[in-house]
């Protein structure tokens, strides 16, 4: 712990001298210990830190010295807090182009960045004087000044371009777009991302957080194959010991996986407390709209906060080609009477269908390709395909 606030600003100069910038990070991080350090909470800062540090590094902790400051304060002032980390990381977006050829300093944007998504969401919890996601879009604009100064930075080698914090960033806008419901703010992103010659060589942790949210926006977007390929990337690397993660990612690999026909194992839902999944997935396979719907309705809280219960309820035509398939075995003819689909229905519980409804019904499958064929009005009849009437969902 600094005895003086001379220390700190001492202590800080030879990071930037060595070119730490690791540990310079360090020292602006809202988690260390220094936080804590009473001689450190101050008003003004600014002339004890202009006789220790440089332009524009002065401005970066100065800054970050006024957000202690109020931090501190009983109640703490978030807003204040907030306001004088936008500032901090406008300074560091002075300190990026300034270090035109170098990229040592990405560790302390990353920092400055976090705390300042951190601080944001302090003040939309606390405060009550703005709109929801009022304070987290602006500080999205913030970390976007830093964005661009690393996307357009071409002239530095690969060890030294600044491009190499774009992803780190992405994720970190990415984090607040889906808190705001922006998604598509999260376009240009993944745009830039995709033309980045070394895309695949940003740190495993980063690639594996840019996959899931980028396989979830896919998800949003009814992408389904290309949802499937994000996520089971993020899942397949996320290691073993971050549990919650892969638990995380399985919450929307599986309904999407099922959507093409995969049905997940009991063993690897077991394993990680999801065995909702399962059961949906029993009540899929045998057709059981009832069970479905009931099993929906049990646990739609838990699936509106995760953000899936559109999805899951996509899954209910699936049942319903299930459920219509065994009228079809059982019958064996092409021509089937709508009549016997509306007793199905009735069988497996759903008693308040109308031949109407089930007209409805059928015509949406046909109409996803779940089923192929045509009604037959005039008779009643719901004509199948002689070649694959029922076509695997994979191939939907």
């Amino acid at each position: 712990m600094f005895g003086t606030l001379a220390n700190y600003l001492t202590s800080v100069g030879r990071c930037a001298e060595a070119c730490s910038g690791q540990s310079l990070s360090t020292f602006l991080s809202l988690r260390d210990v220094h936080v804590q350090n009473d001689k450190l909470h101050v008003a003004q800062p600014e002339k004890m830190v202009e006789r220790y540090l440089d332009a524009p590094l002065d401005e970066v902790f100065g800054a970050h010295l006024k957000v202690l400051y109020n931090l501190a304060q009983s109640p703490p002032n978030y807003m204040e807090a907030y306001t004088q980390q936008a500032a901090c990381c406008s300074a560091v977006v002075k300190l990026l182009q300034m270090l035109k050829d170098e990229n040592w300093c990405l560790p302390v944007m990353y920092r400055v960045c976090l705390d300042l998504r951190y601080l944001a969401q302090a003040c939309e919890k606390h405060g009550r004087s703005f709109t929801p996601g009022q304070i987290l879009e602006k500080a999205a604009d913030c970390m976007m000044a830093c964005f661009r100064v690393c996307a357009a930075d071409g002239r530095a080698s690969e060890e030294e371009t600044k491009r190499l914090g774009m992803m780190n960033l992405v994720n970190q806008l990415f984090k607040i777009y889906f808190r705001i419901n922006k998604l598509h703010l999260c376009k240009p992103l993944i745009r830039a991302i995709d033309n980045c010659a070394f895309k695949d060589t940003f740190p495993l942790p980063e690639q594996i957080t840019y996959k899931y949210f980028v396989g979830r926006r896919a998800m949003f977007d009814s992408n389904y194959r290309m949802a499937v390929e994000d996520l089971s990337f993020a899942f397949t690397h996320c290691p073993d010991r971050f549990g919650s993660n892969k638990r995380l990612i399985l919450i929307y690999l599986v309904p999407v996986k099922m959507l093409l026909g995969y049905l997940p194992s009991k063993a690897l839902l077991q394993h990680h407390d999801l065995l909702l999944f399962h059961d949906l997935a029993q009540a899929l396979k045998a057709g059981n709209v009832n069970k479905f719907d009931e099993i929906v309705r049990d646990n739609e809280q838990v699936l509106i906060r995760s953000g899936i219960y559109l999805l899951v309820e996509k899954l209910k035509f699936i049942v319903y080609r299930n459920l219509f398939k065994k009228v079809f075995a059982i019958r064996q003819t092409h021509q089937l009477d709508l009549g016997d689909f509306m007793t199905a229905l009735q069988f497996v519980g759903v008693t308040d269908v109308s031949l109407d409804e089930t007209h409805c019904i059928i015509a949406n499958l046909i109409y996803e390709g779940k089923i192929k064929g045509y009604i037959s009005y005039a008779h009643n009849k719901l004509v199948v395909s002689k070649q694959n009437p029922f076509p695997p969902l994979i191939s939907v």
